[in-house]
Parts: C-alpha cells; structure tokens; sequence
C-alpha cells in the first residue's frame, strides 16, 4: 500500500478527497464508515474510511481485458486516524498488470495510479 500522512484532521481530509473526486467528474460508487460498523457491533475503531470510485470507461477495459481484474475495481480509497494522525493509503494499480492479464492496459494502470497519487495529496496536503 502507497501510504501519505494528512495534514489536516480526518473529516477534513475525507472532504477534501471526495471534493477531488467530483471535480475530475469522477463516480464514487460507494463509502464504507469502518468505525461505524464496529461501533454498531458494540467495538470500537478510529475512524476509518473506504471511499470506491471510478470511471467505468477505464475500468472497464481493463475488465475486458481479463474479467477476473473486477474484484480490484472500482479504484478504492482508504482514510483513517491512528492516534493524532490521518493516513491516506492506496493500492499501486500498476502492479495489476502482474496478477491479471492486462499488460496491454499498462497505459490506463500508469493513468489510474498518477490519479490515484493526485488525489491521496490532495486530501493529504
């Protein structure tokens, strides 16, 4: 995982990222409350964020390519505090082209992973 440390506090950081992501017109498919969760469960967890989002022009290339590369996608997002510090991780969608057969998309993974570097400073700086 491709890991930065926020500058800003949690809530500020998950605005800030879903902010970024609305204004490249991208979809966000879903966001998943980790903390949420456990606390429903009577646990508890720091916050913690997962944020899917995508364009499915992208992605579904890819899925073309070699359908099994779905379980990766859409592009994900994770956000979460530990102790007083927000950190904004990422998977490298680059290292896709070695577990699936999408070699030919390397092109979109070097896109998709800049995007994902883009966005994670944005939230994080």
């Amino acid at each position: 995982m491709l890991e930065r440390t926020s500058t800003h506090g949690f809530d500020e950081t998950m605005r800030a990222l879903v902010d970024a992501i609305e204004q490249r017109g991208l979809t966000i498919f879903a966001l998943i409350d980790h903390a949420a969760g456990a606390r429903e469960a009577g646990l508890e967890l720091e916050d913690e964020q997962l944020i899917l989002f995508g364009n499915p022009r992208a992605g579904t290339s890819l899925m073309q390519a070699d359908r099994r590369v779905g379980i990766e996608l859409p592009l994900r997002i994770l956000v979460w505090l530990e102790g007083a510090t927000v950190h904004v991780g990422y998977d490298d969608p680059r290292e896709l082209a070695g577990r699936y057969d999408v070699e030919a998309n390397r092109p979109t993974l070097v896109k998709m992973a800049a995007l994902l570097e883009v966005l994670a400073a944005a939230a994080a700086d």
